[in-house]
């Protein structure tokens, strides 16, 4: 009995001995050395487990004897591990430094607001989509950008004829003509040359999309009323880059794209090429084309000139050919005959040169000059009439960064001149029309705290525009101020507003659905003026060691006075009016993002929209407007391996021009990729339950001689399946 007695004495002091080692640490956030509240430390393979306190600082009791792992986590954080062997005998907390998970340290930086500012610093709200969602829905769509666009929030990528499936974007629910198109902060999609922009820009070289909702006219002049979408371009590093892309759709179409870059000491360079195809494709079998048969092209080389540290030279030029075939499939692949006639032809040349100088006077002021000439020709043809014309545009802006202690402050100006002419027509029918634009601005960014910064703007234009009817001189003065508050890590808000203005054009949403057929020129018609804003709010938190919310709820309203509207006269002709009644636009956004052990990521978007043009008669709701929309994305990726998404979206009823209301709708989409070392596999598949317009209306009425079609308001080519190879250099 006493040797089983001493025996229990030696295991109780062996346990008590295995027990008692301790060891206390203070977790910190090694960017500022701030404390961390509630990162998790574990005691790997046991059942010790604490949260840090307010202070970082946690006690870990009763640790075993021998080497143990000690890990540290916290979201947003890159994982730590300690090896110590116990007993421990240190007595002072061991300090733990966290270094920002990667995708939290590559700060997004933006260049919209010309200050080149962090996102998060940024008073002026800038929604950014990123190189990786760009490169995820290049697999969607290579062709264009329009696939990037659809999917975002307050956003809608109209298409705006049924046979040669062009498209326009629009933003808050207001006409296209209403946002402003930029490619590195140039102005070159404009007037005549918005057309078939959507459609001609690539997303192969894009780095980022920067967007800015409501009036932003004193950032970058006439038509940024709704807002603006600015397709910032890669630029070189030292280690050379190629992507190349090849994709094959069960509709018929074939991209084959490249883009490669490589800085040297004094010389870089890109160069982007891409060829796109597309068969006729008739879903419906209605003889008429939903896809025109397309063939497309488009080079872009740069060169970058670096003569000093401080000086930066960048020379490009892009070249894009289009020709496109729609309407009835007969016509198209055997040619015209009695029954079979009509055929639309869209054929068009874009060639856009930049050359952009930046010189540091000091090591954050900055001199800019940047300068563009555009040349845009298209020729439309349909049975009995062609529409040809060209737009020239040039684009000069010089501007000065000074950056004090908490401020910023721009100083500048630009000249822009923008002309189209219109070939083989009479006289009198030309729509020819220039404007002549001359500018200075300035802008002033303080940060009176950490938690308080504030955005100001002011943008004086004088426009000159004319044609062989009238001649007309205005000058906008358009100030504009934004907010931003930060209340703490987790909450922050966003206010601001402005003045914008559009001059007059006639090629809108509207009447690029007829072609421009039976339109006459401008007459006296005089510059669209604006003023709106938006307010938002941010959330973000850790829900728990493996989940992380973040919230955005933002609202807007826009108001556009002397508005322009199409008139037709009794014998069919249309024309351009000034009215006196206003449109407007309100509704909010809300934009919710879940992650789950950063591999499971659910996004949630809804749209909330009240546009009304005060001019219609008795339905004064905009056209081809949903009142609500729903985005919804769930997203799993195991980075450079693989990654699988599903997403869905619903579209509200809208008002036709006919003043019939459409179904509301869902369409789903699925996409998965996957990386083998520098080469990976994707397949996608958009709208697999085959919504489309068809299967509630036949989209063309009438007879194969003189079809007429219905407003587009959905998808018209039903589901799309393809898939590719990408390869990474």
């Amino acid at each position: 009995m006493r040797k089983i007695f001493l025996l229990l004495c030696a295991l109780v002091c062996m346990v008590s001995a295995y027990a008692q080692n301790s060891l206390k640490v203070r977790v910190k956030d090694k960017q500022n050395n701030t404390a961390l509240a509630d990162a998790t430390i574990l005691v790997k393979g046991t059942n010790i487990i604490l949260k840090s306190a307010a202070d970082g600082t946690a006690n870990l009791n009763n640790i075993p004897n021998g080497l143990q792992t000690i890990l540290i986590r916290n979201v947003g954080f890159e994982e730590q591990k300690l090896m110590l062997t116990f007993p421990f005998t240190q007595n002072e907390a061991i300090e733990i430094l966290m270094e920002p998970a990667e995708d939290e340290l590559e700060e997004v930086i933006v260049s919209s607001t010309r200050t080149s500012r962090s996102i998060q610093n940024t008073p002026t709200r800038v929604e950014t989509i990123e190189l990786e969602e760009i490169d995820e829905k290049s697999n969607m769509r290579p062709a264009n950008v329009s696939m990037i666009l659809h999917e975002s929030t307050g956003i809608a990528v109209q298409q705006t004829s049924a046979t040669s499936a062009n498209a326009s974007i629009r933003i808050q629910g207001l006409d296209g003509r209403y946002t402003q198109l930029l490619k590195d902060g140039y102005a070159s999609f404009g007037n005549f040359a918005s057309g078939l922009s959507i459609l001609e820009i690539p997303p192969l070289d894009l780095a980022q999309v920067e967007i800015i909702k409501g009036p932003s006219s004193t950032l970058f002049g006439a038509g940024a009323i709704a807002g603006v979408v600015n397709f910032i371009s890669r630029v070189p590093r030292e280690k050379a880059d190629l992507n190349f892309i090849l994709n094959q759709s069960n509709v018929g179409q074939t991209n084959i794209g490249a883009f490669s870059m490589q800085r040297g000491k004094k010389f870089g360079y890109s160069l982007l090429a891409l060829a796109n195809f597309q068969k006729a494709y008739d879903v419906d079998k209605d003889d008429f084309t939903e896809l025109p048969k397309t063939n497309d092209f488009t080079i872009h080389p740069k060169v970058f000139i670096y003569p000093s540290e401080r000086t930066m030279i960048t020379i490009g030029n892009a070249f894009t050919k289009s020709d496109r075939t729609g309407g009835d499939i007969f016509v198209i692949n055997k040619g015209i005959n009695a029954e079979h006639q009509y055929f639309e032809t869209n054929n068009s040349t874009r060639n856009t040169s930049t050359l952009d100088f930046s010189y540091k006077t000091a090591e954050k002021d900055l001199l800019k000059i940047k300068t563009s000439f555009n040349y845009f020709k298209r020729g439309i043809s349909i049975p009995d009439y062609k529409f040809n014309g060209v737009n020239y545009n040039s684009y000069t802006d010089f501007s000065y960064l000074k950056t004090l202690k908490n401020q910023s402050l721009i100083f500048g100006g630009n000249l822009v001149y923008d002309k189209f002419s219109e070939q083989n027509q009479e006289p009198g029918l030309k729509k020819d029309f220039t404007t002549r634009t001359a500018g200075a601005y300035a802008q002033h960014t303080w940060d009176l705290s950490e938690k308080l910064k504030l955005e100001s703007g002011l943008r004086a234009d004088f426009v000159n525009y004319f044609n062989a009817s009238y001649r007309q001189n205005e000058v906008f003065i358009l100030p504009r101020v934004s907010a931003l508050y930060k209340f703490d890590d987790q909450w922050s808000s966003r206010i601001g507003g402005g003045l914008g203005y559009k001059t007059p054009t006639l090629f809108t949403e509207q009447t690029e659905t007829f072609q421009y057929q039976n339109l006459l020129p401008l007459n006296h018609v005089k510059a669209e003026r604006s003023f709106g804003g938006t307010a938002d709010v941010n959330y973000k938190t850790a829900i728990s060691d493996d989940w992380m919310l973040s919230f955005n709820q933002m609202f807007f309203f826009t108001r556009i006075n002397n508005s322009t509207i199409l008139l037709q006269d009794n014998d069919g002709n249309f024309s351009f009016g000034n009215t006196r009644e206003p449109v407007r636009s309100l509704g909010f956004e809300t934009n919710a993002k879940l992650i789950f052990h950063e591999y499971f990521k659910l996004f949630a978007g809804y749209t909330f929209t009240d546009a009304k043009a005060n001019y219609l008669p008795v339905i004064q709701t905009i056209r081809l407007l949903p009142k609500n929309k729903l985005n919804l994305a769930l997203l799993y990726e195991k980075e450079s391996n693989f990654k699988m998404g599903l997403e869905g979206y619903f579209t509200d009823r809208q008002y036709l021009y006919n003043n019939q209301q459409t179904n509301a709708f869902w369409e789903f989409g699925f996409m998965a990729e996957k990386v083998f070392g520098k080469i990976s596999v994707f397949i996608n598949a958009e709208n697999f339950t085959d919504t489309r317009q068809s299967r509630y209306k036949s989209v063309v009425n009438g007879s194969h001689l003189n079809p007429t079609f219905d407003d587009i308001w959905t998808h018209t080519e039903g589901r799309t399946f393809n898939g590719g190879i990408k390869l990474k250099l």
